[in-house]
């Protein structure tokens, strides 16, 4: 055993194994104007206005009723646009609105590409603001490292603390606007500063203060990157006719620095400058093509624009573009070498742009019926319901002189601000006398409550003599003056057992 032992190779040391965990590496987005810049800052402009103002616009309404344009009222529940008034038992009006968002969001992403992530999304609005205020205090990018980079001194946390001091403004700022579509603006704000809102308030207040910096301030790229779910299945409502962001690797390969005056001959426009990667929100590069990453925000269009204007080539080496053209300009420009000539027969190519073929055709249809539907269902909605609530102790009552009568508790919710009378019809009970408590005998009468709910004891007796089963199905009806059913509904009319 010894000498086996002594003959056995000496085993080689292990290696350790390799690590999966990458470290996030920080994305410093630099500076760029251009038409492209310019458009998200005129959206996020018009968006955080309509945010944080909307609960301040005033809409007079009669009666009690609130007078914010736009508020959600819990209480009474009851949402308010405008002269537009959403009950609780209307909610199909709020599914119908987020199903035509969603479509349409389908329909414009197959046109254009992610528009929607570049800059509509609530991320990307307010990581942008951020950005902004990040600039202001710190400076654009290359200073924005070299301040991480550098010794930490009364400089640095001096800029640090003023950035996350208007962060925390900002994100309160956003909360305590969110809040305030939930109860009289002016109000609120003055209980959320004194202390008298409710602990809700404050908790809504707190949670979308803290998302708000951490998201905007912290996450910023990652949301779109690791938690968004809609990169994930955005490539279904893109297809070859889609514009997207691209790189026209056509033109730009092989790419390579250039210096003034040396020829263009056998070489691509692309310099190698990286400014694409630089003001890149999330810190892709768009010459590897197609990406999870890119939102289609074209802030590397801006940036590429400007390096071409200063080599004096054309613009457009990144660009919107589709799949067909790219395809068909890298065929008519693979027939000759790199250089002037080649960027000559790729841009001669035609761009054909189907914008009505099968997917759009689908999402216009169904947007059209959503559109439709929504609209009979608001125009012929019904402003007043009717509730009837039998009595279950006792289930009915037998009369001296033998007839049958049972209770009933009629409710009448009138979603207008008038006050009108309505008479009740009981239908289903041949001769049947119908007494409303309160009302004369002769015509029973029902009335209203201006935008609320009236409620009415009602008692139902049988003709005597007549022959009842142990239920009969009644219905119950309102009728206005010239006799038409403004609302009805059905339950039974219970007698003992034969």
């Amino acid at each position: 055993m010894e000498a086996l032992s002594r003959a056995r190779p000496a085993e080689a040391p292990q290696s350790p194994k390799a690590s999966l965990y990458a470290r996030h590496v920080k994305v410093y987005p630099a500076r760029v104007t251009g038409r492209f810049r310019y458009a998200k800052w005129l959206f996020l402009v018009f968006a955080l206005s309509v945010y944080y103002v909307a609960p301040w616009i005033r809409w007079p309404r009669p009666g009690s009723a609130p007078d914010q344009f736009l508020l959600v009222d819990l209480a009474g529940r009851r949402f308010y646009l405008g002269p537009i008034v959403i009950w609780q038992d209307e909610l199909y009006f709020v599914t119908g609105l987020l199903i035509f968002a969603a479509v349409s969001l389908f329909l414009i992403t197959s046109l254009f590409g992610r528009v929607w992530c570049g800059y509509a999304c609530p991320q990307t609005v307010w990581t942008d603001l951020y950005l902004w205020v990040e600039r202001r205090i710190e400076g654009d990018r290359n200073a924005r490292i070299r301040l991480d980079q550098g010794p930490r001194n009364r400089a640095f946390w001096t800029k640090k603390l003023a950035k996350h001091a208007v962060w925390l403004v900002i994100a309160a700022a956003t909360g305590g606007a969110f809040v305030l579509y939930f109860g009289d603006a002016p109000t609120m704000l003055g209980d959320i500063f004194a202390g008298r809102a409710s602990s809700w308030t404050y908790a809504f207040l707190g949670i979308l203060t803290f998302t708000t910096y951490a998201l905007a301030g912290w996450a910023r790229e990652q949301v779109c990157t690791y938690m968004c779910p809609w990169p994930r299945f955005q490539a279904a409502m893109l297809d070859e006719h889609s514009l997207v962001v691209s790189y026209r690797a056509w033109r730009g390969e092989p790419r390579g620095k250039h210096k003034q005056g040396d020829p263009w001959e056998g070489r691509g426009d692309c310099v190698d400058c990286r400014q694409c990667v630089n003001v890149c929100p999330t810190g892709i590069d768009i010459r590897d093509g197609q990406q999870l990453e890119c939102i289609g925000c074209g802030l590397c269009i801006d940036a590429c624009d400007q390096v071409m204007d200063k080599v004096g080539r054309p613009r457009g080496l990144i660009a919107l573009d589709t799949l067909t053209h790219l395809q068909k300009a890298e065929a008519a420009a693979s027939a000759v070498p790199p250089g002037p000539a080649r960027h000559a027969l790729g841009a001669a190519a035609t761009m054909e742009r189907r914008i009505t073929r099968p997917r759009t055709l689908i999402y216009a249809a169904v947007l059209a019926a959503i559109s439709v539907a929504m609209l009979l269902a608001f125009v012929f909605r019904s402003t007043t319901e009717l509730a009837v609530l039998r009595d279950r102790a006792p289930l009915y009552i037998t009369l001296a002189d033998g007839t049958i009568r049972n209770n009933f508790t009629v409710k009448v919710w009138n979603k207008s601000y008038d006050e009108p009378t309505y008479r009740l019809v009981v239908d289903g009970l041949a001769d049947a006398t119908v007494a409303v408590v309160g009302a004369p005998q002769e015509r029973p009468v029902i009335a209203t409550r201006a935008d609320g709910v009236a409620s009415h004891r009602v008692h139902v007796t049988a003709a005597q003599g007549a022959r009842l089963a142990e239920s009969t199905p009644v219905t119950f009806s309102l009728r206005d003056e010239a006799g038409r059913t403004v609302a009805s509904t059905s339950t039974v009319f219970l007698a003992p057992k034969r």
